[in-house]
């Protein structure tokens, strides 16, 4: 980040510490507007470069500076968003969310003064990080999905998301009560934690011993896995759908990569599983489960998706194609 050139340059900025404190509540916003986290940590940068490209004077002017680095970032995520659908076209194979591991996240309180008309609409943080609900926000557009994030997670008033992505109150409302419907019409039901931990258990069971048929029994009759090699990693093109097809499929890795390590997890605050080689993280997979049945299974390998999984642990060239 720089400071303004000339005189001002060296004047002591009293509001440093509590402009800082608001990073990990950009953070929370904007990877939830993106679904990448180093997507969202450029956006969070350039918006504190915007702020120290003013003068002290006009930063002194600003009444809320934490309004006016959400709106900032969330102004940037709404131009992002714009191009990422042409992004995601050009993208090899499937894009699938960045998965955060335990400890990513930072949940916090609200941090705007308004509040929300409708308590029963709101999100809260730790649902809206789950990689089911992140992959149905794919499917908004981008106003829809920066109005309903803002609003119904957020809790910004609609008056205050309106004010940010520069349209009324009412088109706002319109938005997020649109976004609402795509969440109801694509979430499943949820199932309790210790039950959702049990199956991927299961599977993690079943599936290093290469165990069809109690594969076949965890999973929904229409289940679907999915694989992000971004082109960098050999990964699924397509995703393999059925649940014989998706069981085989999984089964016929540990003959491919007989050296693989499995190990449970939490991936985005839910039941997951990291696939090792070496010791080092070659894919990670997260789940989504409707009863005692695996509907969905995202797996990602793309390597630069992974950085905060491998944690200096190198991973082996040529070998990223261990289970997607």
């Amino acid at each position: 980040m720089t400071n303004p050139s000339g005189p001002e340059r060296d004047r002591p900025d009293p509001g440093l510490s509590a402009i800082m404190s608001e990073r990990h509540q950009l953070i929370n916003l904007t990877y939830r507007l993106l679904g990448s986290l180093t997507e969202a940590e450029d956006v969070v940068q350039e918006t504190y470069t915007r702020w120290y490209a003013m003068s002290a004077r006009e930063r002194d002017a600003i009444e809320s500076p934490g309004g006016w680095l959400t709106t900032v970032a969330s102004r940037i995520c709404l131009d992002q968003l714009g191009s990422a659908r042409a992004r995601r076209e050009r993208y090899v194979g499937e894009w699938v969310p960045e998965p955060l591991p335990t400890g990513t996240e930072w949940i916090s309180g609200r941090w705007s003064g308004g509040t929300t008309a409708d308590p029963a609409d709101r999100v809260t943080l730790d649902e809206s990080v789950n990689m089911a609900f992140l992959v149905v926000l794919e499917l908004m557009t981008p106003a829809e999905r920066v109005a309903f994030i803002l609003h119904d997670v957020f809790r910004y008033s609609f008056a205050e998301v309106a004010a940010i992505v520069g349209r009324t109150p009412t088109a706002c409302r319109q938005l997020a009560s649109s976004a609402r419907r795509r969440i109801r019409t694509s979430q499943s039901p949820a199932a309790p934690a210790a039950r959702r931990a049990d199956t991927v258990r299961a599977f993690k069971q079943a599936w290093e011993a290469k165990d069809i048929d109690a594969l076949i029994g965890l999973l929904a009759p229409e289940a679907t896995a999915t694989g992000d090699g971004g082109g960098l990693v050999p990964a699924l093109l397509r995703p393999v759908e059925g649940a014989e097809e998706v069981a085989r499929f999984f089964a016929g890795r540990i003959d491919v990569v007989p050296d693989l390590t499995l190990l449970e997890s939490t991936v985005n605050g839910q039941p997951g599983l990291v696939a090792k080689m070496d010791g080092a993280p070659v894919s990670v997979l997260a789940f989504d489960i409707a009863g005692d049945r695996i509907t969905q299974i995202w797996s990602v390998l793309n390597p630069d998706k992974l950085r905060l999984w491998r944690a200096g642990s190198p991973v082996p060239e040529g070998r990223g194609d261990a289970a997607g």
